[in-house]
């Protein structure tokens, strides 16, 4: 007993000292202790695990679900995930730990692997995970959108440059369109300001 008091003891000092000296660097530059990397890893697994568990995978036709997933993932994700043809990013380089790429993981095989793996992902995309950079998305996104972000991810695994492409394609033409709307606008009131502006002129003429 009083071993173990002395240990707990000890563990304290030591933790106090750790916590208060400044000791332990905070930079993203250096990794964390062993002994640190893996106890936040067993925590996370878990915690995820235990939160995504009771999580129904719903039914979603898989055009539907590969289309919206794609379009917000390449809006939302390839700073820190990158995407197939997409080479690191600054943000990527510097994230520590670094975001996962998700396009250099094998498919999964079994179906109860996949819609564990689907759960994970749901519910990381939409609460994020506390001191990783990844956002709670659920906050401004629905869960259909979320799922399919889910349903994507899993999809990147082995997908091709051109497949990724053709997918978020339509994500590019919106892209297009409103700035060529926001084009049209500017140029729109522009003229009407050049007009108002010579109406003025001329009236001081007269």
């Amino acid at each position: 007993m009083k071993t173990i008091l002395s240990l707990t003891l000890a563990a304290a000092i030591a933790a106090g000292y750790i916590l208060s000296t400044g000791v332990y660097n905070m930079a993203a530059t250096e990794k964390h202790w062993l002994i640190t990397e893996k106890l936040i890893e067993w925590m996370r697994i878990n915690s995820i695990d235990a939160h995504a568990d009771a999580l129904q995978v719903p039914e979603m036709d898989e055009a539907e679900y590969l289309t919206v997933g794609a379009i917000h993932y390449n809006a939302m994700c390839t700073e820190c995930h990158l995407a197939p043809g997409l080479e690191p990013t600054e943000l990527a380089q510097g994230l520590y730990p670094q975001a996962p790429v998700f396009g250099q993981r094998q498919p999964l095989s079994s179906t109860e692997a996949i819609e564990k793996q689907a759960k994970a992902y749901f519910w990381i995309i939409k609460n994020g995970i506390k001191m990783t950079a990844m956002p709670a998305w659920g906050l401004t996104h629905d869960d259909d959108t979320i799922w399919a972000m889910a349903f994507f991810v899993q999809q990147l695994g082995g997908m091709s440059v051109d497949q990724y492409r053709e997918l978020t394609r339509l994500d590019d033409q919106n892209s297009d369109h409103g700035h060529s709307h926001e084009h049209h606008s500017h140029t729109h009131d522009h003229s009407h300001e050049h007009e108002h502006e010579t109406h003025r002129h001329t009236e001081a003429l007269d």
